[in-house]
C-alpha cells in the first residue's frame, strides 16, 4: 500500500521540478530577446546519412562559414534600431555523432510532447562546451547528401530549450539556402512563428510578406524570413537562394523584441 507521505512527498518534487523548468524557460525568454549583448549561437554538424559527401562537406566546415548569417542579422537589427554591431555571433562547436530522436508523421500531441522532452534532453547531452560562456541558442545541422535526399525532411527549432535542428544539403552550391534555413530555425528559438499558409506553404498577407504594401503586390523581390518563400503570385512563390534576397518583417522583429525606432 502506498505510503501517503510519500505521495506527497513525490508531488511536492514534481511541482518543484516543474516550477523550475517553468521559471528556467521564462528566464531564457527574457534573455534571449532582450538584446543588450549578442547571442551566442553554437553550431553543431551531424553527418546525418553517413554519406562520404557529408563527411567531406562537414570536415570543410569553419566558423566563417555563417558570417552571412551573422551580416544579416546585423543590417535587419540596425533598421529596427537593435543596439549591436552583431545581434548574433557563431560558434563551430564539435561534431555530434548521435542522431536526435525521430518524430513519427501524423504522431499524436502526447507522443510530440514526449519527443520534445526528449530531444531537449538530447541536445542538452549532445552538444560540447564551448570555449568560455555556454552558448545561447544551439542549433545541430543535420547534413545529407543530396543525390541520395533530394528531399530533406521538416527542420524544426524549439523555443523551450532554446534549439534547433536543421536539415541541410552537404553541397557548396546550397549553401545559400541552408544559411537561410538556419536564420529561420534560429528566429523559431526566439519565438518567431511561421507566417505561411499550412496548406501550400504559400506566405500569408500581409505578415508573411516582405513589402505587404508593394503596389502592384505581385511579384514579390524579397523573402520575409518566416513567411518562408518570395510571393510571385498569390499562388505561386520562389525559395529564396540566399539571405540577399530575404527581410524580417514588423510582426517578426516584434515576437523577437526588436522595434523600429
Amino acid at each position: 500500500m502506498d505510503n501517503p507521505m510519500l505521495r506527497k512527498l513525490r508531488i511536492v518534487v514534481l511541482l518543484l521540478v516543474l516550477l523550475f523548468v517553468g521559471l528556467n524557460t521564462y528566464f531564457d525568454r527574457v534573455y534571449s530577446t532582450d538584446w543588450d549583448i549578442p547571442l551566442r549561437i553554437g553550431i553543431y554538424p551531424i553527418n546525418a546519412d553517413g554519406s562520404l559527401a557529408a563527411t567531406r562537406y562537414v570536415a570543410g566546415l569553419q566558423a566563417t562559414s555563417f558570417t552571412p548569417i551573422e551580416e544579416f542579422f546585423a543590417a535587419e537589427g540596425k533598421a529596427y534600431g537593435v543596439p549591436l554591431d552583431r545581434p548574433v555571433r557563431f560558434y563551430l562547436g564539435q561534431q555530434v555523432a548521435e542522431l536526435p530522436p525521430k518524430l513519427a508523421p501524423q504522431a499524436s500531441l502526447p507522443s510530440v510532447m514526449l519527443w520534445s522532452l526528449r530531444s531537449r534532453y538530447w541536445a542538452w547531452r549532445a552538444a560540447a562546451d564551448l570555449p568560455g560562456a555556454p552558448p545561447d541558442v544551439r542549433l545541430f545541422l543535420m547534413y545529407y547528401d543530396p543525390a541520395q535526399h533530394p528531399v530533406l525532411p521538416h527542420s524544426v527549432g524549439l523555443q523551450k530549450g532554446l534549439f534547433g535542428i536543421v536539415n541541410a544539403f552537404a553541397d557548396p552550391r546550397a549553401d545559400g539556402m541552408n544559411l537561410t534555413v538556419c536564420a529561420h530555425e534560429l528566429l523559431h528559438t526566439l519565438g518567431a512563428t511561421d507566417k505561411y499558409r499550412a496548406t501550400d506553404n504559400q506566405p500569408q498577407h500581409p505578415q508573411g510578406f516582405a513589402e505587404p504594401d508593394r503596389q502592384p503586390l505581385y511579384p514579390q523581390k524579397f523573402a520575409e524570413l518566416m513567411g518562408g518563400r518570395i510571393p510571385r503570385s498569390a499562388s505561386e512563390s520562389d525559395t529564396p537562394q540566399s539571405l540577399d534576397e530575404v527581410l524580417i518583417g514588423p510582426r517578426t522583429a516584434e515576437e523577437i523584441g526588436w522595434k523600429r525606432p
